[in-house]
């Protein structure tokens, strides 16, 4: 299982939420190429990277700070937030993303998502399923949709897709541990999906499990900040896991 810390950037600085609300923002850095910096001094290969004003205004905001991390870091990026257009997924492709994820524009422009996935392929586009009482949320989990996650994974594996960042809101931040009943129940409703589990790590403890129940990666965002996970526990992780 791919270990994949997440840096979100609002104003340029590294920050957490907690369930997706702005209000509760806490700054754990102003320079996040620093904290991308240590991670990979760790033996962390992948990041994912979030433009939180970008999923605020719709387009993309922060590639300036994807671009500065791509070209100073070997890490592989996963980038998400605002990407709305044509023109913002070159904008991250041509900054250093290596996979872009798409949530908002999955459920409320269906062909422009759709159009992603053949023009760049399904290594490259991963679905953001991200949910609220089984219901998938966007715009910067501000709104839910009337899809149910788990039939809107199906219907996207159907177009194609393979990786799927799917996250509970009501886990994000909260230091509670993750859902495991709903990866698991994902897991078994689908076939060969690269499931990566985002939202609610909070201890070491918590890795291995997602490994056992399936899942391909798992994103760890406050646990970290929070010293409750340390690099050298996840530097050993991948270690062994290797």
């Amino acid at each position: 299982m791919r270990i994949i810390p997440a840096i979100d950037i609002i104003e340029g600085k590294c920050v957490r939420l907690s369930k997706g609300d702005y209000s509760t923002k806490k700054i754990y850095n102003e320079n996040p190429l620093e904290v991308a910096k240590q991670f990979e001094a760790h033996g962390i290969q992948y990041l994912h990277l979030v433009d939180l004003d970008g999923a605020k205004s719709s387009h993309i905001v922060n590639y300036k700070i994807l671009e500065e991390i791509a070209s100073k870091t070997n890490l592989q990026i996963d980038f998400g937030g605002g990407l709305k257009s044509n023109t913002d997924l070159e904008i991250a492709f041509n900054s250093g993303a290596n996979q872009i994820t798409g949530g908002s524009i999955a459920v409320k422009k269906p062909d422009v998502f759709k159009n992603w996935l053949q023009q760049y392929g399904s290594d490259k586009i991963i679905l953001g399923a991200d949910a609220k009482d089984e219901k998938v949320a966007v715009g910067g989990w501000l709104e839910e949709s009337d899809e149910f996650v788990i039939p809107f994974i199906q219907k996207y594996q159907d177009e194609g897709v393979s990786y799927v960042i799917c996250t509970d809101i009501s886990k994000d931040g909260m230091l509670e541990g993750p859902s495991f009943d709903l990866y698991k129940q994902i897991l078994s409703e689908t076939q060969n999906l690269k499931l990566i589990a985002s939202g609610g790590v909070a201890t070491f403890d918590d890795l291995p499990k997602l490994a056992e129940i399936g899942c391909e990666g798992a994103i760890i965002g406050k646990a970290i900040y929070e010293n409750r996970i340390s690099m050298k526990q996840l530097e050993k992780f991948i270690l062994d896991a290797n």
